[in-house]
């Protein structure tokens, strides 16, 4: 195999630390593989003596398969392991010696798991059930301090949080798993890292074990992380890290590519090596990716460039509404016979209309990255509360959890009156009922009841608008929003999605059954073989496609409306991770490149991302 000149010397770096820049496309795996080959069969080093962490287990696979079908003589095959299975073996170790037990509580289908724990420390502090969406959330806020090195206190203070009591429930947790002896997926990385800083013996184990360390990815390499691979390292310092700064984009689970920008200041001796050409993409996808990504001042600059030929234009494409963008993708996926095609978007959510528009015409496609939480997320739950209770007033449990998201001013003191009452009435004749009540209550009640019986005879297409609009529930919504994590623009994207899906459904049950089928149809996609691919763009990070269409460019969107407001006040970080997770999606296409926006989403105004407007002037 022919290597480039940068290609052959970091396939020979032997000792020392060194840090491989390598842009998209520039055949970082195999620069890994084949040093490692280098280092046993040319240097005659121990293949135990090498280990190559890499940033999934999918990938540690892979990279175990490739070095054996190009290497199949080989007779030891080095280790390829994730930081966690690494940092498990360690407590593994751990365990023998002290002569002690810790057991994995990520199983969700085991009694005592880590959600199972979560749950009920919450409902003891709060009374209240934890939603699936602020569990998640937890866990979330959990990995992202833990990854960071620092403590919840730290974290609450620079970070939205949407959960109440969050840092006694965080240290209730906590507490728990101690006294217990239980651990989690992040716990591994922090009681690794307290083992080997604790216990000279094990960590000299270690460090004897190992002379060379290789980590692929390395620019969503967290601080404890790499904290723990320094203790195993010195003093030999044998770090090969692969990484591309501009490919940084998992902050949020606390990457920390700052780390990469201080290599040399870590390591005064140590050698960078710059594999800047792309044999991936045509050279105009090439060129005005890198011209994109110049405009990030928090990157090592580099000359990226290609010797493919040009290809097909970069093509910008704005449609009046988001339904003609669908239109425009069915098309494409229509025509598209052979070629791989993938459909990129920045969150999950975007995927839902498309999902549907694909899955009316039983088209077949492969999804990947997909943990939206639409089908049983709380807005979702409100609008079916709205449509049932329409549909049976005597039903006080659904009034119960709606009165106060709606309009007119219902006192829970009624409503328990209410329910408690002749439960022959309907909700709003036993609230007629109590006692002391002003006409003007009285006028808003009936009001109210000829708001549902109303509700209650149009299909729920226009029930959704007017449980939004006639029924107030978007001031409850906006007003909340923050507080409940979101904005208000995505929940009004979820309240779209819901109406396309209701399109075409006479009642509820229908609504409902579709939901259903939609969810379904989902959960098979990931198992679906197909050149038709719908993604995240972080769930398709190291793939490429002969095609790739992103879709949604929205102002608000992509770039997200955190990264702005914090842009705006001065701070660039995030929004310079946003405009790297782009960088990611526009450099996954080989020969075309498409990327959508529209003017208007169910009647709102949108205005096309900044990034399209970036990517314009440089093509």
């Amino acid at each position: 195999m022919q290597f480039s000149k940068e290609q052959n010397l970091a396939i020979s770096h032997l000792n020392g630390p060194a840090l491989v820049l390598a842009v998209p496309g520039s055949g970082k795996t195999t620069v890994l593989i084949h040093r490692v080959y280098y280092l046993t069969k040319r240097l005659n080093i121990n293949p135990r003596k090498i280990l190559s962490i890499t940033f999934s287990k999918a990938s540690a696979i892979d990279m175990e398969r490739r070095f054996q079908e190009t290497f199949p003589s080989a007779n030891i095959v080095p280790k390829f392991m994730t930081i966690h299975a690494f940092c498990y073996e360690i407590i593994r170790t751990y365990e023998r010696k002290a002569n002690q037990k810790y057991i994995l509580i990520e199983n969700e289908y085991i009694d005592k798991n880590k959600y199972s724990i979560v749950s009920a420390i919450y409902k003891n502090l709060t009374g209240n059930q934890i939603t699936e969406e602020k569990l998640e959330n937890f866990f979330s806020y959990v990995g992202f301090i833990k990854n960071m090195c620092i403590t919840p206190e730290e974290f609450v203070k620079n970070k939205r949080v949407d959960i109440e009591n969050f840092i006694d429930i965080y240290y209730n947790y906590e507490k728990y798993k101690l006294d217990k002896k239980l651990i989690d997926f992040d716990d591994m990385l922090t009681k690794a890292h307290s083992i080997l800083k604790t216990d000279n013996s094990i960590l000299d184990l270690y460090k004897n074990k190992f002379d060379y360390i290789q980590i692929d990815e390395g620019q969503d390499t967290s601080i404890i992380q790499f904290n723990i691979i320094s203790l195993i390292a010195t003093p030999k310092n044998n770090i090969f890290v692969v990484a591309d700064d501009d490919q940084s984009i998992y902050g949020f689970r606390g990457a920390y590519p700052k780390q990469l920008l201080e290599f040399k200041k870590m390591y005064p001796n140590g050698h960078i090596y710059y594999l800047k050409e792309n044999y991936r993409s045509s050279r105009n996808i090439v060129e005005a990716s890198y011209s994109f990504i110049s405009n990030n001042l928090n990157r090592y600059k580099k000359d990226i460039f290609t010797s493919n030929p040009y290809s097909s234009p970069i093509k910008i494409l704005k449609f009046s509404t988001i339904l003609d963008q669908y239109g425009f993708l069915i098309k494409e996926i229509e025509k598209n016979k052979d070629e791989s095609l993938a459909i990129l978007y920045r969150n999950n959510l975007s995927s839902l209309g498309l999902i549907y528009c694909l899955s009316e015409k039983n088209y077949k496609f492969s999804m990947r990255d997909f943990k939206l939480k639409f089908f049983n997320h709380w807005l979702i739950k409100d609008i079916f509360c709205f449509l049932e209770f329409a549909n049976d007033t005597k039903n006080f449990l659904k009034y119960s959890q709606i009165y106060y998201k709606k309009k007119g001013y219902i006192s829970k003191k009624m409503v328990f009156w209410a329910s408690t009452n002749n439960k022959n009435n309907d909700v709003f004749s036993n609230m007629l009922s109590y006692p002391g009540l002003s006409e003007f209550y009285k006028m808003k009640i009936r009001e109210l009841e000829l708001d549902f019986k109303k509700l209650s005879k149009l299909k729920p297409k226009n029930a959704i608008d007017y449980i939004v609009f006639n029924l107030d529930y978007h001031s409850y919504i906006k007003e909340n929003c923050n507080r409940l994590g979101y904005t208000y623009e995505t929940l009004m994207q979820m309240i779209f999605y819901l109406k396309l899906i209701a399109n075409d459904t006479n009642n509820t049950e229908q609504l409902r059954n579709k939901l259903i089928s939609l969810e379904r149809n989902i959960k098979e996609s990931s198992k679906v073989q197909s050149n038709i691919t719908l993604s995240t763009i972080h769930g398709a990070k190291g793939l490429e496609f002969d095609k790739v269409i992103i879709i949604d460019l929205i102002n608000g969107q992509f770039p997200s409306s955190s990264s702005l407001d914090i842009l705006n006040d001065g701070n660039p970080i995030e929004f310079e991770e946003e405009r790297r997770l782009f960088y990611v999606g526009i450099t996954r296409a080989k020969y075309e490149l498409t990327l959508t926006s529209y003017n208007i989403l169910d009647s709102i105004a949108v205005k096309q991302s900044q990034f399209i407007d970036e990517l314009s002037k440089i093509k």
